[in-house]
């Protein structure tokens, strides 16, 4: 195709049913280009099979991008089963990205959901948009919607609306351990035997990282983000996923200052960080509260405050597969006017790092006949893109 010297993206369909379609970019680099591109395919839900990358040069930002607005979704309906994953559903496909969730629900059967999303086509703030979103939900939700609005929140309305900073000792001790010692879980919910290798000899300015692991749904995301955390550059890339899933990975990496890595104390420290974010790279726990059963579900977030996309999206789309309901209040309980939250994302500081906690309260009743495993490997599974 030769050189492009104009930024263009270029899609080509497959001839053949079955065979994956080619996306080409052709942008000026910057530190956390491939980390930010495969956000972008993980978010619009789609997988790389193959891949290569090529740095012709490379282009320092001159200023930070500027952050998209934040809108409150506050919508009013009445419950009923698979509601959460049917309007987490609608926003995905209508290209919104969930920051923050607040579930909260009444003993008369109501349902209070606040969703903080930003819009990738940054066109929230337009009556269209807002009346598109609205008919979607409407379509979904048939005639249990009571009250709907959208309205543009400042950063200190989405700052309060974040949840308590501190977790209950408990829920650290069984979602992040491995932060602590450093050692795998007995239970099956990892990726398999993850290998990290650095070679300075086939370059001279460059270190290769070769990594192989078995293939995940956003592995390359999980590759990229933690490479740019520590900003590293790529300049050269090669993917390639063999049968059985494995996938073999090519990268030729510099330091921030254009320099390959040299030494053994900073390549142990980065092959060691990548292994760890690939062998576990989400935490999955179904845990006992006093009489409640919680799930909890964990993912890192970037140092530049993005989180991994979809992810309640999956875990309530797994719920709805193993027909596991959220807890709501039967009708003849009566707790005044009180709301009580059954369904909370939020961010929290883990030792010296971010994480984004999601917190869905299982009603054991509806579901009493799947084994508390069962959850934790269904919901594992499908944010593995294993399902």
């Amino acid at each position: 195709m030769g050189v492009l010297h104009d930024d263009v993206v270029l899609i080509s369909q497959s001839d053949k049913e079955g065979e994956p379609s080619v996306i080409t970019v052709n942008c000026p680099d910057k530190t956390g280009l491939g980390c930010d591109l495969c956000r972008i395919l993980l978010f619009f839900g789609l997988s790389i099979v193959r891949g290569a990358s090529e740095i012709f040069y490379y282009r320092s930002e001159l200023q930070p991008p500027k952050p998209p607005d934040v809108f409150l979704l506050k919508l009013c309906s009445y419950d009923r089963k698979g509601l959460l994953h049917d309007v987490t559903e609608v926003l995905c496909n209508l290209e919104l990205n969930i920051k923050k969730v607040k579930v909260s629900t009444i003993p008369d059967g109501t349902v209070i959901d606040l969703f903080f999303v930003t819009d990738t086509r940054g066109l929230l703030h337009t009556k269209i948009r807002q009346e598109e979103t609205y008919k979607a939900l409407e379509d979904i939700m048939q005639r249990i919607v009571i009250n709907f609005n959208i309205e543009k929140v400042g950063p200190e309305i989405a700052a309060c609306s974040q949840a308590s900073p501190f977790l209950p000792s408990g829920i650290t001790e069984d979602i992040f351990h491995l932060e602590v010692s450093n050692e795998l879980p007995s239970i099956s919910l990892t990726s398999n035997n993850v290998s990290v290798v650095m070679d300075n000899s086939l370059s001279p300015a460059h270190t290769l990282v070769q990594i192989v692991c078995q293939d995940h749904k956003g592995l390359l995301y999980d590759i990229m983000r933690t490479l740019k955390d520590y900003s590293i550059q790529i300049s050269y890339g090669r993917v390639y996923i063999r049968q059985g899933s494995k996938c073999e990975i090519d990268l030729f990496i510099m330091q921030a200052g254009g320099k390959k890595i040299v030494d053994p104390s900073k390549q142990s420290t980065l092959s060691s960080h990548l292994k760890m974010e690939l062998l576990q790279l989400l935490r999955v726990a179904v845990v006992s509260r006093g009489p409640d059963t919680e799930l909890l579900v964990a993912n890192p977030v970037e140092l530049s405050s993005k989180g991994r996309p979809l992810v309640f999206y999956d875990i309530t789309r797994a719920l709805k597969m193993l027909n596991t309901c959220i807890f709501s209040i039967p009708p003849q309980l009566s707790f005044g006017n009180a709301f009580l939250h059954f369904a909370e994302v939020g961010r929290h500081m883990i030792g010296d790092r971010e994480w984004e906690v999601y917190r869905v309260l299982l009603d054991e009743g509806a579901s009493l006949s799947i084994p508390r495993q069962k959850v934790e490997e269904g919901v594992w599974k499908l944010l593995m893109g294993w399902e």
